[in-house]
């Protein structure tokens, strides 16, 4: 990863999740955008030392808390499943 990958990824989601609205706005999984995000977060967790990854483990599970919150499961995106849940959420209503 590049430096800043985490905090950059975690600024992301403090981005969207400020905006108003129940639902988030389908501008927001354009590139780079949440779904991109959460990607940079997932492939943290696989190469932080344990320490490190219980504490992204705790911000990571507030924020899948809030992305399943403000999205809808999406039926038309089963061929995405094997990217990550998030990608198979609808972006907006």
């Amino acid at each position: 990863m590049w430096p800043n990958a985490v905090a950059n990824a975690l600024s992301c989601f403090e981005r969207a999740f400020t905006r108003p609205g129940r639902y988030l706005d389908a501008s927001e999984f354009e590139s780079p955008g949440v779904g991109d995000a959460r990607d940079d977060l997932d492939w943290a967790m696989r190469h932080l030392p344990s320490g490190a990854q219980r504490d992204l483990g705790r911000l990571i599970a507030r924020i899948d808390e809030e992305l399943e919150r403000r999205t809808l499961p999406d039926p038309n995106s089963i061929e995405l499943t094997g990217f990550g849940w998030w990608w198979t959420r609808m972006r907006e209503r």
